[in-house]
């Protein structure tokens, strides 16, 4: 094991949107990235884009809802780097469905990315990041700070975030790694390009999540990412950033 002097941040759910945009920017941050996501040609296509072609960032397939392979992969992360300073947890699914007809696989898959997947890897990660006095940051959402009809799924894996973010900040309140989670509102991704609304639903019960200043950028997500991640946010823990243009100020 070579022990690099450059900080090694691991972000998952890489292969597009915010994600993808958070591997950018840590990279022009200086940091060395691992990208890690179940799409392996996504991954490719990341890996090999001019963006950051000539960055040093390193690629793994991984399925986040399985513990084997979290652990599997941040061991081999570590054991290449001797060192792992920052864990992004940003990969995630979503889906607009009825309570009532939400299939036993829809309501597991849901379980296993967006909530398994932060547990796995941060259980993972955080033996490491105590010793670098990393940071580790979760990407939640706004649906898990407020009622959200037709995404009742969704929405209790984010709330579930949330609560994990603060308990796991509280556990390690005497260490000085840092633990925080970013809840953003609707951003422009392949993850909204790909949603869909049941035809027989109450628009009305909808209408108040869109909120009023359009949807944010993937990068707009990445550097709040950055920022809590950057000496400059030392003092920030256990906290949970909205970035939704307000639409949890009422």
């Amino acid at each position: 094991m070579t022990k690099t002097e450059t900080k090694i941040a691991v972000v998952t759910g890489d292969a597009s949107g915010i994600g993808k945009a958070t591997v950018i920017t840590l990279l022009e941050q200086g940091f060395r990235v691992s990208a890690l996501d179940i799409d392996t040609e996504g991954l490719e296509e990341l890996a090999h884009s001019p963006s950051i072609e000539k960055y040093e960032c390193d690629i793994y397939t991984t399925n986040v809802a399985s513990r084997n392979e979290c652990h599997t992969t941040i061991e081999k992360i570590f054991e290449m780097n001797g060192r792992i300073d920052v864990l992004a947890n940003v990969a995630g699914i979503a889906r607009s469905e009825h309570m009532t007809k939400v299939s036993e696989e829809s309501w597991n898959q849901m379980l296993g990315v967006n909530l398994s997947g932060v547990f796995w890897c941060s259980q993972a990660a955080i033996p490491h990041l105590i010793k670098t006095n990393g940071s580790l940051v979760n990407v939640a959402s706004c649906s898990g700070l407020m009622g959200q009809a037709y995404t009742v799924a969704y929405s209790a894996t984010k709330g579930a975030v949330i609560s994990m973010t603060k308990s796991m900040a509280m556990e390690y309140i005497k260490s000085n790694i840092r633990i925080n989670a970013v809840a953003p509102g609707s951003v422009n991704t392949k993850l909204v390009d790909n949603y869909s609304i049941p035809d027989d639903v109450d628009m009305n019960l909808i209408k108040p999540y869109m909120g009023f200043r359009g949807m944010a950028e993937p990068e707009e997500i990445a550097n709040v990412i950055s920022f809590l991640v950057s000496d400059d946010a030392r003092r920030i823990h256990g906290a949970v950033i909205t970035v939704d243009g307000g639409l949890t100020a009422g």
